[in-house]
């Protein structure tokens, strides 16, 4: 697995090293071993996935209150998308910072998210899946988020938003 730093404090994008054959190939998309080398959270204890019907549907910018912080491993693994994080700790160096990137079932690019950050995307295909690995169980009553269009951030969004729930409409810029 090969990392490269995204520029935010303690976000990697994962490139899985395939090993090709005749049948096809073999990739590792996880390791508790080179994960703790690269002082990485190695704990995974739940997985979710969601699937998207219509292009430019957008979902987000969520995250787990303290203390119910969450790392996060994003996946897509159909379609694709327009992942994106933001650094809402406020003693980084990178706070208010945000970073988007595609990931596709094509690429295969794992995304690591650590905890502080919220978390979003839009799809850019129709019939879109992701794939999360999550370090710590979801706790309904400290999930928040922050408006996906909030201009401190100044988010770029590829494409039109369709699509997107209420409740993510809802959310209040950061203050």
């Amino acid at each position: 697995m090969k990392f490269t730093s995204l520029g935010l404090n303690g976000s990697y994008l994962i490139e899985p090293t395939q090993i090709a054959d005749e049948r096809g190939y073999f990739a590792r998309t996880f390791c508790r071993q080179k994960f703790q080398e690269m002082g990485l959270n190695p704990h995974l204890d739940q997985c979710s996935f969601s699937f998207n019907h219509k292009k430019g549907t957008l979902r987000g910018m969520h995250f787990q209150k303290h203390p119910h912080g969450e790392v996060k491993l994003v996946r897509c693994t159909q379609g694709s998308i327009y992942d994106v994080i933001i650094d809402l700790r406020p003693e980084s160096a990178t706070y208010k910072q945000w970073k988007g990137v595609i990931l596709s079932s094509v690429n295969r690019h794992i995304l690591y998210i650590p905890e502080g950050f919220a978390h979003g995307f839009q799809t850019l295909e129709d019939n879109s899946e992701v794939f999360y690995q999550i370090s710590s169980p979801f706790v309904p009553e400290s999930a928040s988020g922050v408006r996906w269009d909030d201009p401190q951030f100044g988010i770029t969004w590829p494409t039109e938003v369709s699509i997107i729930s209420s409740k993510d409409q809802q959310y209040a810029d950061l203050l």
